[in-house]
């Protein structure tokens, strides 16, 4: 994870802590909250790894988890701490770090984890293993965490409203495709790793994880960020009814490996 990275989100604090309360960002921390609620243990010590400026980590406290919040952006870190501080939430601690190092745990030391951000930025698949053997090694056997990826075959589709001017260059989504689907290899976007399901599902069972389910946070809403907006803004009642179906269908097959964003749930064999 490079240095590039690093002082990106340094630059993003603002925008990464209102991000999940935009009307199709939203869909991502309801289907995530979702899946805690099935997924994780009622109580414990979670490590929110990638949590920038702390959304999750402030709703895992309030479910009354014990949470230690690590991120490489020391601006999001400290921005992390003075919102907890402000809302009289106490984690166990906020660290600035990378994930493919979390010296501050100890092996089998935590009940549960989540792994939201580091993956999308690791390009090299070297890096990536290193992240997952990180979190393997802290959780206690039979632990469960959820590991987020930026799902390429979803960006497709969402490419159609938000940048449809990418497809008059009819090479662009072909090299696109055949990088990522045929060939497996990583393309470089702004130092970002994007990876269909078969290659996340891959890497996480070599890394010594069991796959429990896997979820496309957007749900059937995916690719309609214009039309999703838009409803919240006119049709409010209509808008709460989709946040509800998305979270609710988003790991059915028809949904789950076609959307822009990619939980799986994976669990450290006992």
């Amino acid at each position: 994870m490079s240095e590039i990275v690093r002082q990106y989100y340094n630059e993003q604090v603002q925008e990464e802590w209102s991000r999940l309360e935009k009307p199709y960002p939203r869909f991502e921390l309801l289907t995530t909250l979702r899946l805690i609620e099935e997924y994780f243990p009622s109580s414990g010590h979670i490590a929110d790894i990638g949590g920038g400026p702390g959304r999750y980590t402030i709703e895992l406290l309030r479910l009354g988890y014990r949470v230690t919040l690590v991120d490489l952006s020391e601006k999001n870190a400290a921005f992390a701490r003075a919102k907890l501080s402000e809302l009289n939430l106490h984690p166990e601690a906020v660290h600035a770090a990378d994930a493919r190092a979390l010296p501050m745990f100890e092996d089998e030391s935590l009940d549960a984890a989540l792994l939201l951000g580091p993956m999308y930025h690791l390009v090299d698949s070297t890096d990536r293993a290193s992240a997952l053997a990180e979190l393997l090694r802290i959780l206690k056997p039979g632990a469960p965490a959820i590991v987020g990826f930026i799902n390429p075959w979803g960006v497709l589709r969402g490419g159609l409203t938000e940048f449809p001017d990418w497809y008059a260059d009819d090479a662009s989504p072909r090299q696109f495709l055949s990088t990522y689907i045929k060939s497996g290899e990583q393309v470089v976007f702004t130092e970002s790793a994007f990876l269909p399901p078969p290659q996340a599902l891959r890497e996480l069972r070599e890394a010594g994880f069991a796959v429990e389910c896997r979820a496309g946070v957007e749900g059937f809403a995916s690719g309609a960020r214009g039309p999703v907006t838009r409803l919240a803004e006119e049709n409010p009642d209509a808008y709460d009814t989709v946040s509800r179906l998305v979270p609710e269908t988003a790991t059915s097959p028809a949904y789950r490996d076609c959307t822009e964003h990619l939980h799986v749930v994976v669990r450290k064999i006992a």
